[in-house]
């Protein structure tokens, strides 16, 4: 079975100080605490298993870290509940032991961290982290004579089979030397940008292909190496880097850039971060260029190295409630509220989930965990559902049939999401474009009660509307100016502002009379008009509701009504 490379948290799990991670203690009470806890941590241990024995990765890295770290983080705020968590390759050592410990890396969790670590440091290089499956390569007179797997770091599985059929690993050095390479195989992906695409899952390839018994050559030569430490080379880095591009592996010193301070470190992130690259990478690591000798090493995060991963691109948040905006044509959307997450520099509490349907497939309730992801790099989208609570609170859900384009006319509490966008729409661009009146000038009209029907605030004075809680005398003098403006708006900004269905190109009449008066059949005549939206208009101008809206505007003076 293949051993794969260490998840993010070998030995040391990821700060919790992380605004994206740090979450207030869960208000469990000792039994409910016990059942989440082993309940999570059975699932941890299935993704660690799959990983590390099947080289199947059923969930994102930077997930399965932060999952790992909330679990940790439960344990601490129920002292005494749920075992310890085993290391992540517990079991998963091959029979091959490594000539030098492979050490995995301590994670930098944020700009100061690196200061930190930079500032008792000197001759100091960074490299991309590559974004692969970890092995060591061992030559003898400049022949490949075995190549091991990282396994857990001090012992791994024989890859050297899978490693003569690779291009990438060169069978004879061009002198006969005694060596060892410490690198990354990863899946080759020309002019990869990491910011745009992120890994594409080229790890979980890399490792599926080595788990096989047969490597075809195309799958072969898709596979890349990329040399990131020579144990037993020369003591300079300079001097290493040069001598390994000599010997065939050109990588290391092209993706290797001497570092002075923090600016070009943080420089050299940015730019690899966003520039064309040959490999997924999922971050940056930070090196000496001395380090002990490689008797020395241990199978533990050095202090000679470290990583200073990329941001986020995937979130871990709980849901904290789940609710239901209905829109003005009725179609109601499901909205998660989340204990509040980072991503990207950007503070995210909502997430939509598009429709009822998809809400009900993915059966999501507060205490479930999600991971978020960034769509277009703004706005925040629901990727998956990571882990689900033990706990399933019922949730009552709007009934579809209740919500359609002629509902809820009015400010009933079960019409309250749906009256409040129908007034949005009037206002808005969309209907009469009214100055100054916007969502919330709506809701300060709602919480003082001053409407009940859609139309109510066309008789509001300016003293009623001066008495409204967050309306002052000159707010509400504009306010009341907006108002009297709309009685001005034409005819057709009044129908589209009422919710008139989508009508095309079809030519409207300009007074209400003759469209009330239109049949499903003169509807159809026009054109661009089918049988169903003609139903649907006709169904709008003979509505009880919609009728008593056109004799509020008739009463108003408004042309056309």
């Amino acid at each position: 079975m293949l051993m794969m490379k260490a998840r993010l948290t070998l030995l040391l799990l990821i700060a919790l100080t992380l605004d994206a991670w740090a979450a207030p203690c869960p208000d469990w009470p000792a039994a409910q605490a016990k059942a989440e806890i082993a309940a999570l941590g059975a699932q941890v241990a299935a993704w660690d298993q799959a990983y590390h024995r099947r080289g199947v990765s059923l969930v994102a890295d930077e997930v399965y870290d932060q999952a790992r770290a909330r679990l940790e983080q439960w344990r601490s705020c129920f002292a005494g509940i749920g075992a310890p968590l085993p290391d992540p390759l517990a079991g998963s050592a091959g029979r091959i032991a490594h000539p030098v410990a492979q050490t995995g890396l301590r994670k930098l969790a944020d700009s100061a961290a690196v200061r930190d670590w930079m500032a008792t440091r000197e001759d100091l290089w960074i490299q991309p982290k590559v974004d692969g499956v970890a092995v060591t390569l061992v030559y003898r007179a400049g022949l490949l004579q075995q190549a091991i797997s990282r396994g857990d770091g001090r012992h791994g599985q024989d890859w050297t089979a899978q490693a003569r059929r690779l291009p990438a690993i060169p069978q004879r050095l061009p002198t006969p030397h005694d060596l060892t390479l410490q690198g990354e195989l990863y899946w080759r992906l020309p002019r990869h940008v990491q910011a745009e695409t992120r890994g594409l899952g080229a790890r979980g390839r890399v490792a599926g292909l080595l788990a096989r018994h047969s490597l075809g050559e195309a799958d072969a030569a898709g596979i890349g190496l990329f040399v990131w430490d020579w144990p037993d080379g020369p003591a300079e880095m300079r001097e290493r880097l040069q001598r390994l591009d000599a010997m065939g592996f050109a990588d290391s010193q092209r993706f290797s850039q001497p570092i002075g301070d923090f600016n070009q470190a943080s420089h050299w992130r940015e730019h690899w971060y966003r520039s064309a690259l040959p490999f997924a990478s999922d971050g940056v690591v930070l090196r000496q260029g001395n380090r002990p000798l490689a008797g020395r090493w241990q199978a533990e995060p050095p202090h000679w190295a470290a990583a200073w991963k990329y941001p986020l691109s995937q979130a871990l948040a709980v849901v904290q409630a789940v609710g239901f905006r209905i829109g003005r044509s009725g179609r109601i959307t499901p909205v998660l509220r989340l204990q509040p997450i980072r991503l990207d520099q950007r503070r995210i509490e909502f997430v939509s989930l598009g429709s009822l349907q998809r809400w009900r497939t993915l059966d999501i309730r507060p205490g479930d965990q999600v991971a978020i992801q960034l769509a277009g790099l703004t706005i925040p989208r629901l990727d998956s559902v990571v882990w689900r609570s033990q706990q399933r609170p019922v949730i009552e859900a709007p009934q579809a049939d209740d919500y359609h384009p002629l509902s809820c006319w009015r400010a009933t509490p079960a019409c309250t999401s749906q009256f409040r966008a129908r007034l949005a729409w009037l206002s808005g661009k969309q209907g009469l474009a009214l100055p100054g009146v916007g969502p919330g000038t709506w809701d300060k009209l709602l919480q003082a009660q001053q409407l009940d029907g859609l139309l109510d605030w066309l008789t509001l004075s300016a003293v009623q509307l001066g008495a409204v809680p967050g309306l002052g005398p000159r707010s509400a003098g504009k306010l009341e100016q907006s108002f009297a403006l709309a009685r001005q708006r034409p005819f057709a900004d009044w129908l589209r502002a009422l919710g008139l269905p989508p009508s095309g190109v079809a030519p409207l009449a300009d007074n209400w009379d003759e469209l009330v008066q239109r049949s499903s059949g003169e509807w159809q005549r026009q054109p661009g008009i089918g049988p169903s939206r003609a139903a649907q208009l006709q169904a709008f101008f003979r509505h009880p509701e919609v009728q008593a809206l056109r004799e509020r505007l008739r009463t108003a003076g408004v042309e056309g009504f």
